[in-house]
């Protein structure tokens, strides 16, 4: 071997090393220059905001000037919902959410505004002395959903604008944030606001679309609250309640608030929640009717409550849920139950009014998302004793497809949730309603205050209503009679001392009287048509969630 074959690997090496050496001076010096780079930006963005004569004009407004500092005009600021072309070349100052941020080159940026769902177009462009092209980038850097303050000249643009509610523009002149989102969101507002026929239709065509689930809705409900869908089912919400209050006003009724902890349970049976309060056994009331009796019983004649109750399964999704709004009536009867049955049929055919005829934009809302056919309800409500719902079924029971659902017919049961959804469809079919009233049920499955008919004790002077098939109300007659109200409670493993202070409030005279109890979320969930009990539920709880 020759000498120069010997040195070979040793030169090599050397020559790796050099490379190597050069190699890391290289991806230093790279990373030196970027640092640099990053600095000069850095200090040239200062700079530039520094020497823009039209700074004034945006930025981040200091906590200190949001500290309640300067008393304002608060008519200063325009409603979103009240943009439109009356307003044209007026100046005005909005205050609401980016919802989408949108730049064009370095000049222009588009800003869709969101203000209590309603949304209006902004316009930001680089203008000598109005607008600087550093103003345009701060508006492209917001991250969405913060909340921003944005004065500018109302315009009429030539075109529809398709991606606004709010059918002006405003030529942005100032823009202020307020305060900061965080950049990435946990859900997207857009894939939380999509339909699943949306959804369904781009997988078709090759397309995939984000599908934000339930649960991670409710983890996330903050956000998953500013959907379309979800503001027009809290704002149908909210008018159920303004309706249930005006019209029981005009009644006559008087409202009352009942405590939610007390002594011995209020129905009975096992869905009862218990605890200890203070070394003496005590329930959350699974709802206000005994309190409400008692009410009665001071002389008030009239009243109801819109409250929580604590119930421990919803028979529509057969999933556990803890907690509920009621909408609880009372009232004193002449002679007979049906007067409580009269006032429900005046107050829901109000309530489905008030609805279609206020809540148009929120019912519209909803249906984009959770597509869902208008109810359909008689001015006069249908009618039926359960004996009479009982011969329709069993009238259909022949039915191959009756039979598969597990529908079960109890001549003195209660009906299961598959038999009152059948009833409904053939009340449908039959009187052409979704909206009606069973009575005559059976004592055995009623709690103990119910008053049983005169003409036979297997039958009770109650009622349940029902919305396309499914319970929204039960109520009834009620025993006033203290002794045998305790007969009624010992029959049903009732302990009679835990409710004394209840019967001791009918021995000092007690009219007759009945009422009723509403599910405020199940009446919203099945006039909008929903499959879950949580899409109306605004912070639900149940023995999994006990948060947000």
């Amino acid at each position: 071997m020759s000498s120069s074959e010997s040195q070979e690997p040793a030169l090599s090496a050397e020559a790796q090393s050099k490379k190597a050496a050069k190699k890391e001076a290289a991806k230093q010096e790279k990373l030196r220059r970027k640092q640099e780079v990053a600095a000069a930006a850095a200090a040239a963005s200062n700079l530039s905001v520094e020497d823009d004569p039209l700074a004034v004009n945006y930025g981040q407004i200091p906590l200190i000037e949001l500290q309640s500092k300067t008393p304002v005009n608060v008519n200063d600021w325009t409603r979103v919902e009240a943009l439109n072309d009356s307003l044209k070349d007026e100046q005005v100052l909005i205050r609401g959410r980016a919802q989408t941020i949108r730049p064009v080159g370095k000049k222009m940026a588009f800003l869709v505004i969101r203000e209590n769902g309603f949304t209006v177009q902004c316009l930001v462009q680089a203008q000598p002395d109005l607008v600087s092209p550093q103003m345009v980038k701060f508006a492209a850097a917001l991250s969405r959903e913060s909340i921003v303050d944005v004065e500018g000249v109302v315009s009429i643009p030539a075109a529809p604008i398709k991606g606004a509610t709010q059918q002006v523009e405003i030529q942005v002149r100032k823009l202020y944030c307020v305060s900061k989102a965080v950049p990435t969101l946990p859900i997207n507002i857009e894939d939380a606001a999509r339909s699943e026929v949306e959804i369904e239709k781009a997988i078709q065509a090759g397309e995939q679309f984000v599908r934000v689930n339930q649960d991670t809705r409710l983890n996330n409900r903050v956000l998953d609250l500013r959907t379309p869908a979800n503001q027009g089912i809290f704002r149908i919400q909210s008018q159920v309640g303004q309706a249930f209050r005006q019209f029981l006003y005009g009644e006559s009724f008087v409202e009352i608030h009942t405590p939610k902890l007390i002594a011995g349970s209020s129905e009975g049976g096992a869905a009862v929640f218990r605890l200890d309060y203070k070394g003496q056994p005590a329930c959350l009331a699974q709802s206000p009717q005994l309190h409400k009796q008692m009410s009665i019983c001071g002389d008030f004649g009239r009243v109801f409550e819109i409250g929580p109750v604590f119930r421990a399964e919803d028979s529509f999704t057969h999933r556990h849920l803890c907690e509920f709004t009621g909408l609880d009536v009372e009232m004193e009867i002449k002679k007979h139950y049906f007067e409580v049955m009269d006032l429900v049929d005046k107050l829901f055919v109000a309530m489905f009014d008030s609805l279609n005829t206020n809540c148009k934009k929120d019912l519209e809302a909803v249906a984009n998302q959770y597509p869902f056919e208008p109810l359909k309800y008689l001015r006069n409500t249908l009618r039926l004793t359960y004996e009479e719902g009982i011969q329709m079924l069993k009238a259909a029971s022949n039915d191959f497809a009756l039979q598969e659902v597990g529908v079960e017919i109890e001549p003195f049961g209660d009906l299961n949730t598959e038999a009152e959804r059948k009833l409904g469809q053939l009340v449908l079919e039959k009187y052409g309603t979704e909206f009606y009233i069973l009575h005559r049920y059976p004592l055995a499955v009623r709690p103990f205050y119910t008053m049983p008919c005169y003409d036979n004790p297997t039958y009770s002077n109650s009622f349940d209503v029902f919305i396309r098939g499914e319970e929204i109300i039960s109520g009834a007659q009620r025993v006033h009679v203290p002794e045998f109200l305790e007969e009624r409670a010992q029959a049903c493993g009732i302990e009679v001392k835990t409710i004394s202070s209840y019967i001791d409030s009918f021995r000092y005279g007690a009219p007759p009287h009945g009422g009723f109890g509403v599910g405020l979320e199940r009446v919203v969930m099945l006039f909008c048509g929903l499959n879950n009990i949580r899409k109306t539920s605004l912070y639900p709880r149940d023995p999994q969630r006990i948060a947000p």
